[in-house]
């Protein structure tokens, strides 16, 4: 969709121009008092820009480094407290294979049969992992990358936007959990170690190349930091709201130069099915529910799947038990990314040849 407005074309303008809008839009949202205003402002400010025909551009490191955030706050909820519950949690976490494969035994045949799109498309849209493993594992197998990206981008998209109206009028749980008290109130020492953990795991995580690096390493460290009982505090609010900031400019900036024939095609797809997952996950959660293996708020953000980081916010915010509920998205993803390949595989996937 070409824009008939003229843009520069340096990196560096473009991303100023693309801050400054997201900082609008948060600006925006906050004056309106309208929910989760340092996620959805940028998120929907980015993404209208794009769709008019913006040349938006991210800021792929600080928003890596922004997710580091997310993994030192989870880490820091591992106290040995939240480890004791483990035990209680392993009846719902049981039930986190059984909704994949659920999800795979629908999907799949929804975008081969109904959407039209070739199998190893069709297969690597439908796995509910994360949007930049599922792409390179779908890119070996010869798939579409384009129709991928925008499905789960719109995928994320959605599932964030809904959550939390869902949270609000079907759960009656309002958004005003503080997300993490100021700097000023945290100890310099803390602080100290919280930033050591974030940037120290994901270099680690990095070099042994673990999947999901920006998450799981700062959470990784912290976790072992709190449970020794070095560190009693989340990161301070100003760094989640940055780590939500940037965040909504990812998801938003996932749809420039998006087409008619893509929005038709691939983004309504990817709506579609999004209601076909809301089905699946609302199915799963009322059993897990019913069955007192969990909460109604922690069973229904423990089984919508959005992205780590972003249901991580959203726990945060919803004042649910974030380890109980980033244990059972921890497991979904590991699953998804090391049984995807080989299902694949299964259901006759295979791995695209290189040819010389």
């Amino acid at each position: 969709m070409p824009s008939p407005l003229r843009f520069p074309e340096n990196k560096w303008l473009r991303r100023g121009f693309t801050l400054g809008l997201a900082g609008l839009g948060a600006a925006l949202f906050d004056a309106l008092s309208l929910p989760l205003p340092y996620l959805f402002g940028p998120m929907f400010a980015c993404l209208a820009a794009a769709l008019l025909g913006a040349p938006l551009r991210g800021v792929p490191p600080v928003s890596q480094g922004a997710r580091t955030i997310l993994g030192v706050a989870v880490g820091a909820s591992l106290t040995p407290a939240v480890l004791e519950q483990v035990p209680q949690m392993l009846g719902s976490v049981a039930f986190v294979p059984f909704y994949i494969a659920l999800i795979g035994a629908v999907g799949v045949p929804f975008f081969h049969k109904v959407c039209g799109f070739d199998l190893p498309t069709s297969y690597f849209a439908a796995m509910p992992g994360g949007l930049q493993d599922m792409v390179a594992f779908g890119q070996d197998a010869g798939a579409d990358v384009r129709a991928l990206s925008l499905i789960h981008a719109t995928r994320v998209l959605v599932i964030v936007t809904l959550v939390p109206a869902l949270l609000v009028w079907v759960f009656d749980s309002p958004l005003i959990n503080p997300v993490g008290a100021p700097a000023s109130d945290l100890p310099l020492r803390e602080l100290a170690l919280m930033t050591a953990a974030a940037l120290g795991g994901w270099w680690a995580a990095e070099r042994v190349g673990l999947f999901g690096a920006t998450i799981l390493g700062p959470l990784i460290a912290t976790a072992v930091l709190a449970l020794s009982g070095v560190i009693e505090h989340r990161p301070p609010r100003e760094a989640i709201l940055a780590a939500q900031f940037f965040i909504g400019i990812g998801i938003g900036v996932g749809y420039v130069g998006v087409t008619l024939h893509e929005l038709r095609r691939y983004v309504l797809s990817g709506m579609v099915f999004v209601v076909i997952l809301a089905v699946l996950a609302f199915l799963v959660t009322e059993l897990v529910v019913q069955l007192g293996l969990a909460r109604p708020v922690e069973g229904f953000l423990s089984f919508a799947p959005g992205g780590q980081a972003e249901m991580t916010v959203l726990a945060i915010i919803a004042g649910a038990d974030l380890g109980f509920v980033v244990v059972h998205h921890l497991l979904r993803i590991t699953l998804v990314i090391l049984g995807a390949p080989i299902a694949a595989a299964l259901v006759g996937v295979r791995r695209k040849e290189t040819r010389h």
